[in-house]
């Protein structure tokens, strides 16, 4: 199976905080893959542990690199991309 990857730059104001890296966290799980997010050259961690996405310390304007693989890889990191470019602080 072919590893897919995209790299896409965080729109929330205040980054990958709680409320976005929790939506972020269940979507990633509800995709039923495995898919890591990493930031600039960092290691790669579960997309789908809170904690984890929490520990990246992520904020707005960094750019953040997703990758997975397997049946539906695309079409769940094009969903996840439009979540992270998202500001979820102007709502």
């Amino acid at each position: 199976m072919t590893q897919l990857t995209r790299t896409v730059r965080v729109g929330s104001s205040h980054g990958l905080h709680a409320r976005p890296a929790k939506l972020f966290a269940q979507a990633a799980k509800d995709s039923g893959i495995p898919i890591t997010i990493s930031k600039d050259a960092g290691t790669p961690t579960n997309a789908a542990s809170i904690l984890g996405v929490i520990a990246l310390g992520v904020e707005r304007g960094d750019y953040v690199t997703l990758t997975a693989d397997g049946d539906g890889a695309e079409a769940a990191l094009d969903a996840l991309a439009e979540l992270l470019a998202t500001d979820f602080d102007s709502e």
